[in-house]
Parts: structure tokens; sequence; C-alpha cells
């Protein structure tokens, strides 16, 4: 009952939040429609961002990066043709798939993120604004870069053609690698605790959940690219995506992995960080076999 009561509590709070950036969005000029939207994205933001310090917990953002982009594409949605039909149909899968990931996981409303606790111990003193601008603000306005190109693919006149399909494949095999990833992941840190996952994808990506992201991305971007490539520019959006794992999730998993499980070295020793690569065979020591 805990977990169910602080999973209702956790709805009302977006309900709240999305409420109050609608109505502040109705009040915006008719100007820029993107522009209005990113006010009202961060406006949502900022509100998750109080109520998750009030309750102490800056976890109540985590729903947020697969549940915004859900609500930020109707206002771009003027009739259902092909094109928008399949672009909110990928981004619906992506979103559903991944919000029910965090279903899964969800430990209650007292529960927050090892990573978001290990900045609050490192940065106490500094800890409300790394909350604000790094957990909150940061990963907004990253999906708000990849959403982008979503945006201006709805907005278009242009008819869909068979590069957006081919680009909307991409984006479901990057949906499908996240799900079998992370279903693969959840099924052996049961049967398997404290071990190093090597079966399955991870047997030959260290991160293939990661990769999986990085993918539907870049696929929702050619979508786009496809169907108005004077748009090309707005490659920045899932650039940043992909740099943003790269750079921070994946080194801040790993020292994570090394410090808790000693056998994490030699995995990575041997399995590409992000690609599905065949595995690297281990160099044997040379013999001096040689006899004067």
């Amino acid at each position: 009952m805990k977990r169910f009561g602080s999973f209702i509590l956790i709805i009302f709070i977006y309900l709240f939040a999305f409420t109050e950036a609608f109505i502040f969005y109705r009040w915006l000029p008719n100007g820029n429609l993107i522009v209005n939207v990113i006010i009202a994205d961060l406006i949502a933001t900022v509100i998750i961002w109080v109520i998750g310090s009030i309750f102490k917990n800056a976890s109540v953002y985590d729903p947020y990066w697969s549940v915004a982009p859900l609500v930020m594409v109707w206002p771009f949605v003027s009739e259902f043709d092909a094109k928008n039909f399949l672009i909110l149909f990928v981004i619906g899968l992506w979103g559903l798939r991944l919000t029910f990931n965090w279903v899964l996981s969800f430990d209650g409303i007292r529960s927050q993120d090892w990573r978001y606790t290990q900045y609050q111990t490192k940065f106490p003193k500094l800890w409300p604004l790394v909350n604000l601008f790094g957990i909150h603000l940061m990963p907004t306005i990253i999906v708000l870069g990849v959403m982008i190109p979503a945006f201006l693919g709805l907005q278009s006149e242009n008819p869909l053609n068979v590069f957006g399909i081919i680009a909307a494949c991409i984006s479901l095999i990057g949906i499908g690698l996240e799900h079998f990833a992370d279903r693969q992941s959840r099924r052996f840190r049961l049967s398997n605790p404290g071990k190093v996952n090597d079966s399955g994808l991870w047997k030959y990506s260290r991160h293939p959940n990661y990769l999986g992201e990085i993918t539907m991305w870049w696929g929702i971007y050619f979508i786009m690219l496809a169907i108005d490539p004077s748009k090309y520019l707005f490659f920045i959006g899932p650039l940043a995506n992909t740099l943003l794992f790269v750079f921070i999730s994946i080194p801040l998993m790993e020292g994570r992995q090394i410090k808790n499980k000693p056998d994490y070295e030699a995995y990575r020793a041997k399995t590409s960080m992000l690609l599905l690569l065949p595995i690297r065979e281990e160099k044997e020591p040379a013999e001096n076999s040689e006899k004067i």
C-alpha cells in the first residue's frame, strides 16, 4: 500500500504540474508555437522541482523524461495524416514503454536515485542549484532538443515518404533494443544478485539500453530530415542526448559498477561500451620459446 499510495501521489503531482503549465500556456501570446511549448515545459519542470524539494526527493522528476513528450506533441497535431500518425505512434510507444519501465522500478516517494544522493552528499551547500539546473532543467532541455525535430515534422505540410518510413523503423529498432535490454537486465538482477550481467544483449554491449535510447531519437531526427531536409541543423538535439549518455550517464554507472562488482573490470575490457560488437578476446602473454 505504501508503494501504491506513492504512485497515486506521483500521478496527482504530475496532473497538477501539467495543469498549471497548461494554464500558463493558454495565457501566452499567439507567437511561435514551439517557443510557447518550451516555456510551458520549463514551468512544469520547475513545479516538479519545487514539489520534489518539499518531499526531499529529486526522483519525483524521474518519470518526467518519458511522460512530458507524450503531452507536448499534441499542440502540433492539426490532422491525423500518415506522417503525423507515424510520429505520434513512435513517440507514444517509446513513452509508454519507458514509463511502464519506471513503474516497475518505482519504490516509493521516499526512494531517491543513488546518483542524486551522490551529488547531494558531494555538494551539500550547492545541492538546491545542482538539483534545479543539473537534475531537472538540463534533462528537460535535452528532451526538448530531441523533441523539436518531432515538432517540426508534425508542423510540416510535406507528406510522408519512404525515407521517413525507414527512419521510423530506426526508432522502432531503438525502442525494441531498450525493451529487451531492460527485460534481460531485470531478470538477471533477480536471479544473479551482485553479479555482472554478460548475457543476452549485455554480452555485446555494456549499455544496450542506452544504445536503444540514442537510436530512438536519431530515428526521430531522420524522420524530420526525410520530410523537410532544410531543417538539418536540428541534429544538435539528438547529438546532445548522445553526449549526455556517453560523458555523464555511462561514466557514473560504470564507476558504481567497478566499485561494487570486482568482476566488472574484466567485463569492461572485453565488451563494447555502446555498440553491439563481438566480445574482444583476451590477449595471452607472449611466450619466449626461442632456443639458443
